[in-house]
């Protein structure tokens, strides 16, 4: 993005901020049945009288016998699917106004519509709540695709399939957007569960999760699993698609062990990615190549999303694999679908794909990997044709884990202890064979010791830019006074071409 040093390094560093937000959201999918075990021992009607527990890492993996935190609760409080975005039911206001709210990793703020759009079917009158109050700032925020704008108020929250008890939040007031509300969407705000850094229009605005934290006392995590792959979207009413754990992780919606990586940065849910596989194939890139300009695990961007690099390695490998002569350029670029005759899969044609994160243990690394059932997707039908399109995208700001991946495993978001887990989800199945794999541990000792992108964050940069401005202002005082000090001693002597100020001017 430009720099006009010259205008203001103000607008340099407001256009970067900017720049740094993702594309939220593809066209909105239609996907058709797929058959999924959501969880073979999940019972939300059963009681369990235990207290907060641990996993040996300080994970809370039970409930609070308070009542405050019971994770049998939360199963299921998930719909949707990961090409219109997986939401969670909100009463907010007072009286309470019921809401679906989508649920996002990549974005820090709580927003929700405040006045009518064609693509939804209901909204947050902030006139009809007595507690609702206004706090007369402006806030927008601008993705690659789509922004809004509206006002920033202060409200009370309950969620009826999440934490008991209320909590007073920031929300924005959606009162005007472009692109954000699509076509066949059943959610009507944004939940941005990432860190303060990212919340607009600056990091004082305290984001919801961290307000449920502190005054619900629960621990510092929570964790998501995605079932939505495969769900039929024809249907107003979506069914459940998934589970927003918040406080811990449920046992009964993964199997396995957790494998944990480092959050590299707290703003995004920032992680190091050490190299990617198609099949066995390594792509024996530069590891900085992966990260750059960072590398993120997004619940709200619908792909995975790759640097412009790595995305061309990942798709010349998939076809110099494929048995399939002349495959249409358009479906790699996304504007172009594949279609097979229907009841064909074209599963079984495609590798699957790997990813390698760094372990807490910075000297080993382990694997997700992802079968092509969830990176062929599809999408629709002609007739008697079955379509699918590719889940996988180039991307011009880093590497995005998105619901793609997400939905092959189930992530713990465990910000106390500054870590990501990722574990076999149970949903991730298809007709009873599991769509997603974990590995390791491997070897780092074949990598660079940091792959990360550093980025400069925003207060960073703002605060570059009133240095420079400072610098600049001294620069300007100084030549200014050189400028006037001949003047001054005009009597004292001839001016000659041995000045340095003559000689610049000249030259």
């Amino acid at each position: 993005m430009a720099n006009f040093a010259s205008v203001s390094i103000r607008v340099f560093v407001f256009s970067f901020f900017f720049g740094a937000f993702k594309c939220q959201f593809s066209i909105p999918l239609k996907m058709y049945p797929g058959k999924f075990n959501l969880s073979s021992g999940a019972n939300s009607s059963s009681v369990r009288v235990l207290a907060l527990k641990s996993d040996g890492d300080g994970l809370s993996l039970a409930s609070d016998p308070s009542g405050t935190v019971n994770f049998l609760d939360m199963v299921n409080n998930l719909q949707g699917d990961s090409g219109r975005g997986y939401y969670i039911e909100m009463s907010i206001g007072t009286p309470g106004q019921k809401l679906n709210i989508l649920v996002d990793t990549g974005s820090s703020n709580f927003a929700v519509a405040s006045a009518p759009h064609p693509y939804i079917t209901r909204y947050f009158n902030t006139k009809l709540s007595t507690t609702y109050q206004s706090t007369s700032r402006l806030v927008a925020v601008r993705y690659t695709q789509g922004n809004w704008e509206g006002e920033l108020g202060t409200d009370l929250v309950t969620i009826p399939n999440g934490p008991n008890g209320t909590i007073a939040v920031n929300i924005a007031s959606i009162l005007s957007s472009d692109s954000f509300f699509l076509p066949g969407i059943n959610w009507q705000g944004i939940l941005g569960l990432a860190y303060p850094m990212l919340a607009m229009p600056d990091s004082s605005v305290e984001p919801f999760f961290n307000s449920v934290v502190k005054q619900l006392g629960i621990p510092n995590t929570f964790s998501l699993q995605m079932c939505g792959n495969g769900l039929s979207t024809s249907s107003v009413v979506d069914p459940p698609a998934g589970s927003l754990i918040m406080g811990g992780a449920e046992p009964t919606l993964y199997r396995g062990p957790i494998w944990y990586t480092p959050i590299v940065e707290e703003w995004y849910y920032q992680v190091e990615v050490l190299k990617l596989e198609v099949g066995n194939q390594n792509l024996n890139l530069d590891c900085k190549e992966y990260n750059s300009d960072k590398a993120i695990v997004d619940s709200g961007t619908t792909l995975l999303r790759l640097p412009a690099n790595v995305f061309s390695a990942v798709v010349e490998a998939i076809t110099s694999s494929l048995p399939i002569d002349n495959f249409s350029a358009g479906f790699w670029e996304g504007t172009k679908l594949a279609c097979w005759t229907k009841g064909e899969t074209p599963w079984e044609f495609f590798p699957k794909i790997s990813i390698y994160l760094r372990s807490t243990n910075s000297s080993q690394s382990f694997r997700i990997t992802i079968l092509p059932q969830l990176y062929i997707q599809p999408i629709g039908d002609l007739e008697d044709l079955d379509c699918f399109r590719f889940g996988v995208s180039s991307s011009a700001n880093g590497l995005v884990i998105g619901a793609t991946v997400m939905e092959g495993f189930y992530v713990v978001f465990d910000r106390a202890q500054r870590r990501l887990g990722f574990a076999l989800s149970n949903c991730a199945m298809s007709n009873g064979v599991a769509v997603s794999e974990i590995a390791g541990p491997f070897s780092a000792e074949d990598v660079a010791a940091d792959c990360s992108g550093r980025v400069l964050k925003p207060p960073v940069l703002w605060v570059i830019s009133y240095a420079l401005v400072a610098v600049c202002a001294l620069i300007l005082i100084i030549l200014l006074l050189l400028l006037l000090l001949p003047c001054r001693r005009g009597d004292r002597g001839e001016i000659t071409d041995e000045s340095s100020l003559v000689r610049h001017r000249i030259k």
